[in-house]
């Protein structure tokens, strides 16, 4: 297999910046993977949250243990947070394609250099 295409399925099926350490641009590599852990430990975190104010809630007897009544509250609770909620998702996708393509690009051109330098 060649060496782009192994490091971009590294980035698209591993986490973003696996890639980058294959072809040994750890600093690229680590900047790719902070930002992409930033935004999904935000993304899971909200949503752990949310679901404890839920179960709190339900616990307390504020809302009966009802599926309608939850559904209700899960809407009500994501349509108030959506906006932020929306910009991490979108802030995880963006970094998720600059691991793949960046990975390739990189993988091509060391691929390119080591053909022309033979």
């Amino acid at each position: 297999m060649r060496k782009e295409i192994k490091a971009a399925l590294l980035s698209a099926f591993v986490f973003p910046g696996a890639g980058h350490f294959f072809l040994k641009k750890y600093l690229m590599g680590t900047i790719l993977a902070t930002a992409t852990f930033a935004s999904l430990y935000f993304l899971v975190s909200e949503t752990v949250k949310q679901a404890l104010e839920i179960t709190d809630k339900i616990q307390n007897g504020g809302i009966q243990l009802d599926v309608t009544a939850i559904t209700e509250l899960v809407s009500r609770q994501m349509n108030s947070e959506a906006q932020v909620i929306n910009i991490a998702s979108i802030i995880l996708i963006v970094f998720w394609l600059i691991g793949i393509l960046d990975s390739y690009r990189i993988g091509r051109t060391q691929s390119n250099d080591n053909t022309t330098g033979n």
